[in-house]
């Protein structure tokens, strides 16, 4: 059990540290698309490490919720990493890696970010936490069914046995399988929050209102916090969609490939995002519920589809 928990450990920190490498390679792709020079692969690592160096602010009316938001946010998507099966078919931690674990995991950044908004006592920041809850309040349904059904389609709710029941291509219903995939990979997207659902570097958009009352080590926190979420959305999805290349003998060398294999997945996956986002204008927010809904409808087709059992 040590030997596992100290395995995802290490699996939820290389992932921690690819972070800002992904994160200027996906901001670098979208600069070169649009046909600009656009900031270095590194320019992250260079941001974190001046954060870090500088001194952090705090406003008068900022309460304990304020302080600790940070390494909240940040470490309810470190432990989903240590959790998720992506170099191996069996988890590193198996409690970790529970559909109903990840999905509760999941609201709880996403809470506190919103919390902290209103403990600064700043209207901004307050009006950025709000819309986070309605974005999380359209998304979340259509990423829960999803999830649901591909869980009655395995029989179980441990991502483990979805991923080798899907490795094994012993699928009761693919074709409810494929139309969760879908359902779940627009929810993925909008969590990426990529164009047209706001653009997670904007902190001058009210969605991202609370970073603006954050500075020094406690931003570098929510910055790295931002950007493993994107690679724990990734990797979930790749773990229960694409898990392709997943070692399942755990010999180093199937591991080392799979590793590589899950990079290319992920660059890959960032290269479709990054087209995307270039070809679509940023939608209005109170438009935004006629479109994210659309989510739940693609999930709810891929129930029927699972109970005619196509």
């Amino acid at each position: 059990m040590l030997i596992n928990a100290l395995l995802g450990f290490i699996q939820a920190l290389l992932l921690l540290l690819l972070t800002p490498l992904f994160t200027g390679i996906s901001r670098k792709l979208r600069a070169r698309i649009q046909t600009r020079k656009g900031a270095p692969i590194l320019q992250d690592y260079y941001d974190l490490a001046k954060l870090f160096s500088r001194q952090e602010m705090v406003t008068k009316n900022a309460g304990p919720i304020f302080k600790w938001m940070p390494a909240i946010y940040l470490g309810s998507y470190f432990a989903i990493a240590m959790g998720l099966p992506l170099l191996t078919a069996n988890s590193p931690i198996p409690f970790l890696a529970d559909v109903i674990t990840i999905i509760y995991l999941l609201a709880v950044p996403r809470f506190f970010f919103a919390l902290a908004s209103i403990d600064t006592s700043s209207s901004f920041a307050g009006v950025g936490g709000v819309r986070e809850l309605i974005v999380s309040t359209l998304v979340e349904p259509g990423m829960m069914l999803s999830l649901i059904v591909v869980a009655l389609l395995a029989g179980t709710t441990s991502i483990t046995e979805i991923s080798i029941m899907n490795l094994t291509g012993n699928i009761p219903a693919l074709m409810a399988f494929v139309v969760a995939g879908i359902a779940f990979a627009y929810c993925t997207y909008i969590e990426l929050g990529k164009l047209p659902y706001d653009l997670a570097e904007a902190e001058q958009e009210l969605q991202e209102g609370p970073l603006t009352e954050y500075s020094g080590a406690s931003l570098a926190f929510l910055k790295l916090g931002m950007g493993l979420k994107q690679l724990v959305m990734l990797g979930l999805f790749i773990a229960i969609f694409l898990p392709f290349g997943a070692s399942l003998d755990g010999s180093f060398i199937s591991v080392v490939l799979a590793a590589v294999i899950l990079i290319v997945e992920i660059l890959v996956i960032y290269f479709i995002v990054g087209i995307i986002e270039n070809v679509v204008a940023r939608v209005r927010f109170a438009n935004a519920s006629h479109q994210i809904w659309v989510s739940l409808g693609i999930a709810s087709l891929a129930f029927v589809f699972l109970i005619v059992g196509i």
